[in-house]
């Protein structure tokens, strides 16, 4: 079987795994409504109709799981895809938002126009994320260039970016945020998908659709960085223009997912690698392979921290990392053993 045609199954499998994956997710929690009730609701408000459910059951499945599950499967693609661009643009196998600050930079963004009262809604949430987690890229970067620039220092300088971001929004939450701000900002910190919207999934939905599609276009371009820049340039890549480019497309997709569902990390570290063993390194294979892994991971870690210790629910950030520290780790130690 070629590649080609096995990514096309793969591709075609996790689209049904995806649906499956949310129509099951909808119907897991305290009310108990089955996967037939949900598609009749969804039937009745596409063509009018009934849909044999109560008002309540009605509203918990129509304006709290489903936008709900769907904004996990915006925001799950969404870091994968922003994964797989920075990893290919950096040739580092470590690289994802929550690793080089990016996240972070975002949530200072973010947490600024909340606390400071200096813009509103989800338009200006994302603004302010966006300035953010542009000013982390640029830390990042300067500081990795005035190391040496390889690999491994901007490994480095992302961590310093996040610790960095991390204690001025620490710095603001705390001397400018009263104590009901306080307690929310710190909880949507971890990551939580708890306030989703139909708005939000409006909002983050079309920003990844753009960010796929913009990114299969630019597919040759991500094949050709990962053969180094000097490579790229042989190729005929204008690198400059190539990387300003995806670096805003990734900032701007981490800032649209961070400012309505927090920092939440190693989805972007971790399905860009199982795409990629899955298809191999070729970016118009893999994108859309990952950008549907993270969809499906994603909603089932959701589901999976609002119902593991009910009536409590698990910040979704915190249950990513459980599952994402071992995944980085196993990549840290593939990556000494071919050293």
């Amino acid at each position: 079987m070629t590649v080609t045609r096995r990514a096309w199954i793969l591709g075609s499998a996790g689209v049904a795994l995806l649906v499956a994956s949310v129509c099951v997710a909808v119907t897991i929690g305290p009310s108990d409504v089955g996967p037939r009730s949900v598609l009749s609701l969804a039937w009745s408000r596409a063509v009018g109709g009934e849909s044999g459910l109560t008002r309540i059951q009605e509203g918990i499945v129509w304006n709290l799981r489903l936008p709900r599950t769907l904004l996990a499967a915006a925001c799950g693609a969404g870091l994968a895809v922003c994964g797989v661009i920075l990893q290919s643009l950096l040739r580092n196998p470590l690289a994802d938002p929550f690793v080089l600050g990016v996240s972070s930079g975002a949530s200072t963004g973010a947490v600024s126009i909340v606390v400071l009262g200096v813009g509103a809604g989800t338009i200006g949430l994302a603004g302010g994320a966006f300035v953010g987690a542009m000013g982390a890229f640029l830390l990042v970067l300067v500081l990795a260039a005035a190391a040496g620039g390889t690999t491994d220092r901007v490994v480095l300088a992302g961590v310093a970016a996040t610790q960095l971001f991390s204690a001025l929004t620490s710095f603001i939450v705390f001397t400018a945020a009263d104590a009901e701000q306080t307690r929310g900002v710190l909880f949507w910190l971890l990551g939580s998908l708890g306030s989703a919207s139909w708005t939000d999934v409006a909002v983050v939905g079309s920003t990844v659709a753009l960010a796929v599609v913009s990114c299969l276009l630019l597919a040759s371009t991500l094949d050709a960085f990962a053969f180094g820049q000097d490579s790229a340039a042989a190729l005929g890549v204008d690198v400059g223009r190539a990387r300003i480019i995806l670096l805003v497309i990734t900032a701007l997709t981490t800032a649209v997912i961070v400012s309505t569902s927090g920092a939440i990390g190693f989805v972007g570290l971790v399905l860009p690698h199982v795409a990629r063993a899955m298809v191999g390194v070729n970016h118009r294979r893999m994108l859309p392979l990952a950008a549907i892994s993270g969809a499906v991971f994603l909603v089932w870690v959701d589901t999976a921290a609002r119902t593991i210790i009910d009536p409590q629910e698990l910040p979704v950030g915190v249950a990513t990392a459980l599952l994402g520290v071992p995944a980085f780790a196993l990549v840290l130690l593939r990556r000494r053993s071919r050293a």
